[in-house]
């Protein structure tokens, strides 16, 4: 995971997580393995200049996924594009 560097992700809403948006995170920018419980890494996320403590996790196909709250979303929702970037946050490892 490259902190400081920004890329790009179209929002997506998966059905079996009910309102749940998540930004998918593109390979290059996934975190470093070995992952926490559940398959969790903490980082700290900033979309579109909204910058919180979080987790991105592996879903049940390998991709890494970052949950993206309504207040940060503002607006925003599924197929819609935000501004990413993500630091690891070794002070919660």
């Amino acid at each position: 995971m490259i902190g400081g560097m920004s890329f790009e992700a179209t929002l997506l809403r998966l059905p079996t997580t009910g309102s749940w948006v998540f930004a998918p995170v593109p390979e290059e920018y996934a975190p470093p393995l070995p992952v926490l419980a559940f398959g969790r890494v903490p980082v700290v996320a900033t979309v579109d200049g909204r910058t919180w403590p979080t987790s991105v996790w592996r879903d049940k196909q390998g991709e890494w996924l970052l949950p993206v709250p309504l207040n940060i979303l503002r607006g925003k929702d599924h197929g819609d594009t935000v501004t990413v970037d993500l630091e690891l946050d070794e002070s919660r490892l």
